[in-house]
Protein backbone atom coordinates (compact mmCIF):
# COMPACT_ATOMS: atom_id res chain seq x y z
CA UNK A 1 0.00 0.00 0.00
CA UNK A 2 2.75 2.27 1.09
CA UNK A 3 4.63 1.24 -2.06
CA UNK A 4 1.70 2.01 -4.32
CA UNK A 5 1.03 5.39 -2.52
CA UNK A 6 4.88 6.45 -2.91
CA UNK A 7 4.33 5.47 -6.61
CA UNK A 8 1.39 7.44 -7.10
CA UNK A 9 2.77 10.43 -5.17
CA UNK A 10 6.45 10.38 -7.49
CA UNK A 11 4.03 10.02 -10.75
CA UNK A 12 1.92 12.80 -9.36
CA UNK A 13 5.19 14.92 -9.00
CA UNK A 14 6.44 14.51 -12.09
CA UNK A 15 3.54 14.84 -14.14
CA UNK A 16 3.35 18.36 -12.13
CA UNK A 17 6.82 19.11 -13.41
CA UNK A 18 6.32 18.30 -16.93
CA UNK A 19 3.31 20.23 -16.83
CA UNK A 20 5.59 23.50 -15.49
CA UNK A 21 7.93 22.28 -18.22
CA UNK A 22 5.10 22.46 -21.00
CA UNK A 23 3.60 25.89 -19.43
CA UNK A 24 6.98 27.63 -19.42
CA UNK A 25 7.65 26.45 -23.04
CA UNK A 26 4.70 27.79 -24.01
CA UNK A 27 4.73 31.27 -22.05
CA UNK A 28 8.16 31.50 -24.02
CA UNK A 29 7.08 30.39 -27.43
CA UNK A 30 4.20 33.16 -26.92
CA UNK A 31 6.77 35.62 -25.42
CA UNK A 32 9.23 34.87 -28.47
CA UNK A 33 6.74 35.49 -31.07
CA UNK A 34 5.46 38.60 -29.36
CA UNK A 35 9.13 40.02 -29.53
CA UNK A 36 9.54 39.11 -32.93
CA UNK A 37 6.02 40.40 -34.17
CA UNK A 38 7.06 44.16 -32.81
CA UNK A 39 10.07 43.66 -33.52
CA UNK A 40 9.35 43.44 -37.19
CA UNK A 41 6.31 45.83 -37.05
CA UNK A 42 9.09 48.17 -35.65
CA UNK A 43 11.04 47.60 -38.54
CA UNK A 44 8.51 48.24 -40.79
CA UNK A 45 7.29 51.92 -38.97
CA UNK A 46 11.05 52.90 -38.85
CA UNK A 47 11.43 52.48 -42.77
CA UNK A 48 7.89 54.55 -43.33
CA UNK A 49 9.01 57.09 -41.55
CA UNK A 50 12.35 57.84 -43.84
CA UNK A 51 10.21 57.90 -46.67
CA UNK A 52 9.68 61.29 -47.80
CA UNK A 53 7.56 60.97 -50.97
CA UNK A 54 5.24 58.35 -51.74
CA UNK A 55 2.75 56.90 -54.37
CA UNK A 56 0.79 54.07 -53.10
CA UNK A 57 -2.38 52.61 -55.24
CA UNK A 58 -4.91 50.00 -53.09
CA UNK A 59 -7.49 48.32 -52.96
CA UNK A 60 -9.99 47.85 -49.73
CA UNK A 61 -12.65 46.19 -48.94
CA UNK A 62 -15.24 46.93 -45.76
CA UNK A 63 -18.08 44.80 -44.21
CA UNK A 64 -21.62 45.57 -43.27
CA UNK A 65 -23.64 43.27 -41.08
CA UNK A 66 -27.33 43.23 -41.25
CA UNK A 67 -30.00 42.69 -38.82
CA UNK A 68 -30.62 39.40 -39.85
CA UNK A 69 -26.76 38.76 -39.82
CA UNK A 70 -25.82 38.80 -43.17
CA UNK A 71 -22.69 39.68 -44.26
CA UNK A 72 -22.69 42.33 -47.56
CA UNK A 73 -18.73 43.67 -48.43
CA UNK A 74 -18.19 47.24 -50.42
CA UNK A 75 -14.96 47.38 -52.48
CA UNK A 76 -12.94 50.53 -53.64
CA UNK A 77 -10.36 51.23 -55.28
CA UNK A 78 -7.70 53.88 -54.92
CA UNK A 79 -4.48 56.07 -55.23
CA UNK A 80 -1.94 57.85 -52.45
CA UNK A 81 0.48 60.87 -52.52
CA UNK A 82 2.41 61.77 -49.89
CA UNK A 83 5.10 64.29 -49.65
CA UNK A 84 6.44 64.68 -46.06
CA UNK A 85 5.30 66.43 -43.87
CA UNK A 86 2.74 68.55 -45.05
CA UNK A 87 0.99 67.50 -48.26
CA UNK A 88 -1.53 64.62 -49.19
CA UNK A 89 -3.68 63.48 -51.79
CA UNK A 90 -6.02 60.37 -51.83
CA UNK A 91 -8.52 59.27 -54.12
CA UNK A 92 -10.77 56.45 -54.01
CA UNK A 93 -13.62 55.37 -56.43
CA UNK A 94 -16.39 52.68 -55.41
CA UNK A 95 -19.82 51.68 -56.61
CA UNK A 96 -21.58 54.15 -54.44
CA UNK A 97 -18.47 57.31 -53.95
CA UNK A 98 -15.79 59.03 -56.19
CA UNK A 99 -13.86 61.16 -53.98
CA UNK A 100 -11.11 62.98 -53.71
CA UNK A 101 -8.72 64.50 -50.31
CA UNK A 102 -6.25 67.21 -50.88
CA UNK A 103 -3.96 69.22 -48.56
CA UNK A 104 -1.64 71.31 -49.19
CA UNK A 105 -0.56 71.82 -45.56
CA UNK A 106 -2.96 75.05 -45.86
CA UNK A 107 -6.37 74.14 -46.91
CA UNK A 108 -8.53 70.44 -46.91
CA UNK A 109 -10.38 69.96 -49.85
CA UNK A 110 -13.06 67.12 -50.18
CA UNK A 111 -14.16 66.74 -53.90
CA UNK A 112 -17.08 64.37 -54.49
CA UNK A 113 -16.82 63.90 -58.26
CA UNK A 114 -20.08 61.89 -58.17
CA UNK A 115 -22.20 64.81 -56.20
CA UNK A 116 -20.26 67.36 -58.52
CA UNK A 117 -19.45 69.37 -54.94
CA UNK A 118 -16.64 70.01 -52.76
CA UNK A 119 -16.12 71.34 -48.73
CA UNK A 120 -12.87 73.21 -47.72
CA UNK A 121 -11.22 74.52 -44.83
CA UNK A 122 -8.32 76.26 -43.59
CA UNK A 123 -6.63 73.84 -41.54
CA UNK A 124 -2.93 74.70 -41.17
CA UNK A 125 -0.38 71.82 -40.05
CA UNK A 126 1.06 68.45 -41.09
CA UNK A 127 -0.32 65.25 -42.14
CA UNK A 128 -0.59 63.98 -38.36
CA UNK A 129 -2.66 66.90 -37.42
CA UNK A 130 -4.80 67.23 -40.63
CA UNK A 131 -5.65 63.50 -39.88
CA UNK A 132 -6.05 64.10 -36.59
CA UNK A 133 -8.96 66.80 -36.80
CA UNK A 134 -10.59 64.93 -39.31
CA UNK A 135 -10.63 62.50 -36.35
CA UNK A 136 -11.75 64.20 -33.63
CA UNK A 137 -13.42 67.26 -34.64
CA UNK A 138 -15.32 65.50 -37.99
CA UNK A 139 -15.67 62.00 -36.91
CA UNK A 140 -14.42 60.74 -40.46
CA UNK A 141 -12.02 57.29 -40.06
CA UNK A 142 -9.27 56.53 -42.13
CA UNK A 143 -7.74 53.12 -41.53
CA UNK A 144 -4.52 52.41 -42.27
CA UNK A 145 -3.94 56.54 -41.99
CA UNK A 146 -1.34 55.24 -39.18
CA UNK A 147 0.85 54.37 -42.10
CA UNK A 148 1.75 58.19 -42.58
CA UNK A 149 2.33 58.96 -39.30
CA UNK A 150 5.47 60.26 -37.81
CA UNK A 151 5.17 58.19 -35.44
CA UNK A 152 4.10 55.20 -37.09
CA UNK A 153 4.95 52.54 -34.34
CA UNK A 154 3.54 53.90 -31.54
CA UNK A 155 0.12 54.48 -33.18
CA UNK A 156 -0.27 50.92 -34.08
CA UNK A 157 0.84 49.48 -30.80
CA UNK A 158 -1.08 51.44 -28.76
CA UNK A 159 -3.91 49.84 -26.72
CA UNK A 160 -2.10 46.18 -27.84
CA UNK A 161 -2.84 43.91 -25.65
CA UNK A 162 -1.31 40.99 -27.08
CA UNK A 163 1.20 40.50 -30.68
CA UNK A 164 2.17 37.25 -32.47
CA UNK A 165 4.74 36.42 -35.38
CA UNK A 166 2.14 34.16 -37.54
CA UNK A 167 4.47 32.98 -40.09
CA UNK A 168 5.06 33.51 -44.01
CA UNK A 169 2.46 34.43 -46.34
CA UNK A 170 2.35 35.33 -49.84
CA UNK A 171 0.15 38.70 -51.08
CA UNK A 172 0.35 39.29 -54.97
CA UNK A 173 3.45 37.33 -55.61
CA UNK A 174 4.89 39.11 -52.75
CA UNK A 175 6.46 37.24 -49.60
CA UNK A 176 5.52 38.66 -46.21
CA UNK A 177 5.85 38.27 -42.86
CA UNK A 178 2.28 37.61 -41.12
CA UNK A 179 1.69 39.57 -37.94
CA UNK A 180 -1.53 39.38 -35.93
CA UNK A 181 -2.24 41.47 -32.44
CA UNK A 182 -5.15 41.97 -30.44
CA UNK A 183 -6.30 45.07 -28.38
CA UNK A 184 -10.11 45.21 -26.53
CA UNK A 185 -12.19 46.03 -29.33
CA UNK A 186 -10.42 44.79 -32.27
CA UNK A 187 -7.83 42.12 -33.61
CA UNK A 188 -5.88 43.12 -36.67
CA UNK A 189 -3.46 41.18 -38.86
CA UNK A 190 -0.84 42.79 -40.94
CA UNK A 191 1.39 41.57 -43.97
CA UNK A 192 5.28 43.47 -44.16
CA UNK A 193 7.02 42.52 -46.98
CA UNK A 194 10.00 40.82 -46.99
CA UNK A 195 13.28 42.25 -47.25
CA UNK A 196 15.24 45.28 -47.41
CA UNK A 197 11.63 47.18 -48.49
CA UNK A 198 9.21 46.22 -45.71
CA UNK A 199 6.06 47.65 -46.62
CA UNK A 200 2.66 47.00 -45.70
CA UNK A 201 1.14 44.45 -48.23
CA UNK A 202 -2.01 44.15 -46.21
CA UNK A 203 -3.76 45.23 -43.31
CA UNK A 204 -6.93 43.43 -41.56
CA UNK A 205 -9.05 45.00 -38.76
CA UNK A 206 -11.94 42.68 -37.40
CA UNK A 207 -14.28 44.51 -35.33
CA UNK A 208 -15.35 42.08 -31.40
CA UNK A 209 -17.69 44.78 -30.41
CA UNK A 210 -19.92 44.29 -33.40
CA UNK A 211 -22.23 41.14 -33.82
CA UNK A 212 -20.68 39.23 -36.55
CA UNK A 213 -17.34 40.70 -36.20
CA UNK A 214 -17.27 42.79 -39.51
CA UNK A 215 -14.14 42.99 -41.00
CA UNK A 216 -12.08 46.06 -42.72
CA UNK A 217 -9.43 44.66 -45.10
CA UNK A 218 -6.22 47.03 -46.66
CA UNK A 219 -4.86 45.82 -49.76
CA UNK A 220 -1.49 47.44 -51.19
CA UNK A 221 -1.00 47.21 -54.54
CA UNK A 222 2.06 48.95 -54.78
CA UNK A 223 3.97 51.08 -52.79
CA UNK A 224 6.56 53.35 -54.70
CA UNK A 225 8.56 55.79 -52.32
CA UNK A 226 10.80 58.78 -52.46
CA UNK A 227 9.25 59.67 -56.34
CA UNK A 228 9.44 62.86 -57.26
CA UNK A 229 6.00 64.74 -57.00
CA UNK A 230 5.18 68.26 -58.23
CA UNK A 231 3.66 70.81 -55.61
CA UNK A 232 1.08 71.51 -58.36
CA UNK A 233 -0.32 67.67 -57.65
CA UNK A 234 -1.42 69.36 -54.28
CA UNK A 235 -3.35 72.18 -55.74
CA UNK A 236 -7.12 71.73 -56.06
CA UNK A 237 -8.76 74.27 -58.60
CA UNK A 238 -13.01 73.51 -58.61
CA UNK A 239 -13.68 72.39 -61.78
CA UNK A 240 -16.41 74.30 -63.61
CA UNK A 241 -20.40 74.10 -62.55
CA UNK A 242 -19.18 71.98 -58.89
CA UNK A 243 -21.21 73.73 -56.16
CA UNK A 244 -19.22 74.47 -52.64
CA UNK A 245 -20.80 73.04 -49.76
CA UNK A 246 -19.80 72.21 -45.69
CA UNK A 247 -18.59 69.05 -45.44
CA UNK A 248 -21.23 67.86 -42.96
CA UNK A 249 -23.35 67.93 -45.79
CA UNK A 250 -21.42 65.91 -48.03
CA UNK A 251 -22.65 62.50 -46.22
CA UNK A 252 -22.41 60.42 -49.65
CA UNK A 253 -18.52 60.19 -49.38
CA UNK A 254 -18.27 56.86 -47.54
CA UNK A 255 -17.58 53.78 -48.59
CA UNK A 256 -20.70 52.50 -47.16
CA UNK A 257 -23.62 53.87 -49.27
CA UNK A 258 -25.93 55.84 -46.98
CA UNK A 259 -29.43 53.60 -46.21
CA UNK A 260 -28.88 51.08 -48.98
CA UNK A 261 -28.00 48.35 -45.81
CA UNK A 262 -30.09 49.06 -42.33
CA UNK A 263 -28.52 48.13 -38.97
CA UNK A 264 -24.99 48.81 -40.56
CA UNK A 265 -21.45 47.72 -38.75
CA UNK A 266 -18.26 48.30 -39.61
CA UNK A 267 -14.75 48.87 -37.49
Amino acid sequence: MRKAATGLLRNGILGCAALLVSMATMSGKASAQAADAERILKTMSDYLTTQKAIMVSFDTAIEVVTPDLQKIQFASSGKLLVRRPDKLRFSRIGGYADIDVTFDGKTLTVYGKNLQSYAQFESPGTIDEIIGRLRDNHNVGAPGADFLSSNVYDELIEDVMEAKYVGRGVIDGVECEHLAFRNAETDWQIWVELGDRPVPRKYVITSKAVAGAPQYTLRIKDWTSNVGILPESFEFQPPEGTMKLPLEAMASIDEIPFGVVAGRGKP
